[in-house]
Order: structure tokens, then sequence, then C-alpha cells
């Protein structure tokens, strides 16, 4: 056996003549070999002696029944199998024959929290293929996750923007235990405890539809997100203008109550957006559009409820 210079042995052989030679030696033909591998027998002949030639040593005795492996062939027979098994165990190596699509979705926190996560699990027996990242916005900050397929955004577009998957009315919420310290019968009462304020909402239209000339309240606790906006209403810090959809929970829950059959359209309404970068993509197109679809069912459900 001739062993390979220093030269030789510090070059990798390249995987495609390993997994010929491996074929061959193990099938004892190199036309099963192409076969196996979807080559032509002449190909898989150049790279086994490429690979004969880089190594310095005949692997392969060629003869009219087939191939078998010389010793030195049977040795890197042996050291190429066990490599090729780890290579094959490796876990990026062993998917599902269906591609996986990531499909990464940006949306603002409270929306996230409130309707992706708890219905999400509808979507994924849906599209069990799809790998769904959902990461964070703070449209009040103008924050966004760059890079993301589908994005949940806070507009003020019309009422006629085909892209609004959420826009149900907005109603005042408080505490049983804030409506009972202020006594709350009508919308008028409202003047006897704190409102809470959240930037992207204002009152105004709410006291019109209560028919209530009251400027936007200049004091209270001010929050710029809408989920700490829920909480700090469920803890009794004020009365809270906000979406049932976004406050489901905890009106189910008792923790937050409606006290005035009153509502008003909001000035904010909640869109989708698909980033163009992915049309390229067919699977992720195909995974955004599917998913817009389901997002629009269930925003429908929890708007009607």
């Amino acid at each position: 056996m001739t062993l390979p210079t220093a030269r030789q042995a510090s070059r990798l052989p390249p995987l495609p003549a390993i997994r010929a030679f491996e074929a061959a030696a193990r099938l004892g033909s190199i036309e099963r070999a192409s076969e196996e591998l979807a080559l032509t027998a002449s190909a898989v002949g150049k790279r086994i002696a490429s690979l004969e030639q880089l190594l310095g040593v005949r692997l392969l005795e060629r003869h009219a029944r087939g191939v078998t492996p010389t010793a030195a062939g049977l040795e890197y027979q042996e050291q190429v199998r066990t490599a090729l098994g780890l290579l094959s165990a490796a876990p990026l190596h062993r998917r599902d024959p269906a591609r996986r699509v990531h499909l990464p979705v940006c949306s603002p926190p409270t929306f996230g929290r409130e309707i992706l996560v708890p219905h999400l699990g509808s979507f994924l027996q849906q599209a069990p293929q799809v790998d769904v990242e959902i990461v964070l916005s703070v449209p009040y900050l103008g924050l966004r996750q760059p890079g993301s397929a589908v994005e949940i955004c806070a507009t003020r577009a019309g009422d006629d923007n085909p892209d609004i998957v959420l826009d149900d009315p907005l109603t005042v919420v408080c505490s049983p235990d804030y409506a009972r310290r202020h006594q709350l019968q009508v919308p008028a009462d409202l003047s006897r405890g704190p409102l809470l304020r959240s930037p992207p909402e204002s009152w105004l239209p709410w006291f019109a539809a209560a028919g209530l000339d009251w400027p936007e309240p200049a004091s209270g606790p001010r929050l710029v997100d809408m989920g700490m906006t829920i909480s700090a209403a469920a803890c009794g810090l004020g009365a809270a203008l906000v979406r049932p959809s976004l406050a489901w929970r905890a009106l189910r829950s008792g923790e937050l109550i409606a006290p005035f059959d009153v509502r008003c359209t909001p000035l904010t309404h909640y869109a989708i957006a698909f980033d163009p970068r992915y049309e390229g993509d067919a699977d992720v197109r195909h995974a955004a559009r599917e998913f817009a679809a389901w997002l629009r069912g269930v925003c429908a459900r929890l708007s009607s409820g």
C-alpha cells in the first residue's frame, strides 16, 4: 500500500467522489453504483479515479464481473462508511420530505399576546409544514423588526382598506371594584375617577358617542402599550378604552367588565402587510397568504363575539 504524501493528505477528498467509491465497493459494480447515485457509469468511474489519484493508492480492482476493493480499499471503505453514517445522522440532514417553511411574523405586543399566540394552535394544525416565528414591534415608537414576511401593523387608513384584519369598536372597561368605588351607572359617572390614556386611541370619539362634551383627558396614568393599559384597568388604576377582542381573556375571567353599552369606531386599525422581498419564494408566499386568511377568520370571530 502506497501512503499518500503530506500534500495529498492535507486535501479533503470531495464528498461526491467518496460516495461514488463507497457505493461501488458496497455494490460490487460501477453500473449499479451509477443507478443508485443517478449518474452515468462514466461519471462514477471518473470520480473514483480522481479519488484514487488524490489518495495515491488503488482502491478498486476492475474486472469483467464488476469491481472488488483492494486491501487499501477495504480499509478505506470502513473509514468512509463510518464518516458517511455520522453525516447522515446529523439532524439537518434528516429533514422531512416536505420542505419546512419558515414564516417570520411581526406583530405589536398586545395583538401577538392576545390574538396570535392563544389561537396559533389552529393554524399550526392547518399548516403543519410551517414554522411560525413571532417577533414584536412597537408601533407608537416606530420600532419594528425588519425582514418579516408578514407584518401586523397599526394604521389609520380608512375603513375601505382591504388589508384591515381587526377593526372592532372601542368600549370602556374597568375592574368590578373600580365600578363599585366610583358608582358607575351612566357614562357621565366616569368623571368620578381616573381615565387611563393610551396614545394610539383618543377618548374624544367615545365621549361623542356617549353624548359627553368633554375634552381629551389631561391627567391619569398614560401607557404606550395597550396590553399594559388593559392590565392597569384590571388592577383598578382607572377606566380604559379598549377593543374587546384584545381584552377578551380579562373580560371572560371577570377581571374586567364593560359598564356601559356605548361603543365607537377606533382611529387605529390593525392591518396585515406582506414583505415584497419574499414574493420570489413560492412556499413562503403561499404560507403568508394562508396565514393571512386564517388570521382574518380568527379576528372576525373575536370581533363578532
